[in-house]
């Protein structure tokens, strides 16, 4: 089994690294594989174009399509972001925003959470806004003792928030009880729920 841990800050080993760092480490230590993916500093947003509704991918060739080839072996997903004006980070918005809606299949009753470093406040609208995307994909979204957060300006300050930390492992131990039960589930012949066809009503006619 494998995870992906997406770190959504334009700072590569800040807060947000230390937190996945900390999931990483007992997910390993759980024996789930668990790999740190960095989204980089430049992740363009959704055009709304609709070439991926043709093409099953997004249309530009960046880290978009590059991280839903990679997520189609994986098992779960640990998206992290630092919080920005009471919102994820503006690059983790549109790797998200696009991801989901040009790949949202790859995800389909998978395993995810969400991770979120902040200095003082607003760790909680930002996983509202995360967590949106895991919710309309069919995933089963993992929680842990409290809200996945650390706080910190700097990477040195994560170390001294250990409720943060415990958080961040307990988070670990959930996922990988998460997936375990699932891959027993399938071992015995348990399928995940069939989807039905979507129907959109709109409200304006």
């Amino acid at each position: 089994m494998k995870v992906y841990l997406v770190n959504g800050s334009p700072n590569e080993h800040g807060c947000t690294d230390r937190a996945l760092e900390e999931v990483r480490a007992q997910l390993e230590a759980e024996g789930i594989g668990a790999v740190i993916y960095w989204i980089g500093r430049t992740v363009r947003g959704c055009t709304a174009c609709g070439g991926c509704e043709t093409l099953g991918r997004c249309v530009f060739d960046d880290q978009v399509p590059a991280f839903a080839a990679l997520a189609e072996d994986a098992d779960g997903f640990v998206f992290g972001s630092p919080v920005y004006y009471g919102g994820a980070a503006g690059g983790m918005v549109s790797f998200l925003n696009r991801l989901f809606y040009s790949s949202g299949d790859v995800f389909r009753s998978k395993v995810a959470a969400s991770v979120v470093s902040c200095r003082r406040g607003g760790a909680t609208e930002t996983f509202g806004e995360m967590n949106m995307h895991y919710l309309m994909n069919n995933m089963l979204v993992v929680g842990s003792q409290y809200w996945n957060q650390v706080h910190g300006l700097r990477r040195e300050d994560v170390e001294r928030d250990l409720e943060g930390l415990q958080t961040m492992r307990t988070l670990a131990r959930n996922m990988a009880w998460v997936l375990k039960c699932l891959d027993a589930g399938k071992k015995a012949g348990v399928a995940p729920p069939e989807a039905e066809p979507p129907v959109f009503t709109n409200f304006i006619r």
